[in-house]
């Protein structure tokens, strides 16, 4: 625990690592030398992914608290929520998640991780976040009425504490990587990019909207704010958030994230979601397009993880690649 700053409860090794990408560089136009990926997909913790770093934060604080249940929302194939999970499984405390939708005549993908950690599953039917928001505020009355100490995560874990995780990833890039001139990263409900934004200017990271929240902007900015940090006095037009490759709507699969997610497995063996880091990747694709990024910049795409969610998903229909 750092003197001044809430309790954080480690739960994975620091720091992850900054790999070339040599092969998918050249494929898009770029300098072999140009494009590296930031291995968050790989801080263990039950399938991994960025949500642990916002974990160790709110877990910590949660502890410190004395809380008994950790409480948080998601979809069905929500990575935060499994993340969760594993978190609770790790700290010895009940969680509890409120999904949308209904459940599955059999689980799937992080729905059968949530189950294996012990996870009580609450479905709350066809939900937006702040429905989810108000279920687990009910929940968490039940759980106090009955003698339990609870602690509400975020939606996706953001938070002006979340974020602080990746504080701590943008003081881990500024050592790996001190001519990053752009950092890409998918954008769910917006603690991994403000969190980025205050460690490394508003400049660098270039976010890509997967539709979670309707006010990605919005919350970007809020949770800026109440970090404290001279980032904080950004503004939405000097965000660098492209709203460009959500599509038809959040989870659904489009043209360009499916051959982001091809190319990237057939140059680099690397696996993205269908979600999250595929939408990023074809983002990252659109900038080199429209010259936002430029051969002979350094330029860092954050891998946040969800390959659980890979398999719970995409269906079969969408998963006719070409052989």
């Amino acid at each position: 625990m750092t003197s001044g700053r809430p309790s954080v409860a480690r739960l994975s090794s620091w720091p992850t690592p900054l790999e070339p990408a040599p092969r998918l560089a050249a494929h898009l136009g770029l300098e072999p030398e140009d494009l590296w990926i930031k291995r968050d997909d790989l801080t263990g913790l039950a399938g991994g992914g960025n949500k642990v770093r916002k974990l160790e934060h709110t877990a910590g604080a949660a502890l410190a608290a004395g809380a008994d249940t950790l409480i948080t929302t998601g979809a069905a194939q929500s990575n935060h929520a499994r993340c969760t999970a594993a978190a609770a499984a790790r700290l010895g405390l009940r969680s509890l998640l409120v999904l949308a939708g209904s459940p599955p005549a059999e689980p799937v993908g992080n729905l059968v991780l949530d189950l294996l950690l012990g996870a009580e599953l609450h479905w709350a039917g066809p939900a937006d976040d702040i429905e989810l928001e108000k279920r687990a505020t009910g929940l968490a009355e039940e759980v106090r009425a009955g003698g339990g100490r609870p602690y509400l995560v975020p939606f996706g874990g953001s938070g002006p504490i979340g974020a602080r995780g990746y504080l701590d990833c943008a003081g881990e890039l500024t050592e790996q990587a001190p001519d990053l001139a752009h950092l890409v990263v998918a954008v769910g409900s917006g603690g991994t990019m403000a969190g980025l934004v205050a460690g490394l200017g508003a400049d660098r990271v270039l976010g890509v909207d997967s539709g979670a929240v309707a006010d990605p902007v919005e919350r970007v900015l809020g949770m800026l704010a109440e970090l404290g940090t001279g980032a904080g006095n950004a503004t939405g037009g000097q965000l660098r958030l492209r709203r460009d490759q959500v599509g038809p709507g959040y989870g659904v699969l489009t043209d360009a994230a499916r051959r982001a997610m091809t190319d990237v497995a057939r140059t680099e063996g690397l696996a993205l979601d269908p979600v999250y880091t595929a939408k990023a990747f074809a983002g990252l694709r659109a900038a080199i397009t429209d010259g936002e990024i430029q051969p002979g910049q350094r330029t860092v795409f954050l891998h946040t993880g969800g390959l659980p969610g890979l398999f719970g998903h995409v269906s079969s229909r969408e998963w006719r690649w070409s052989l």
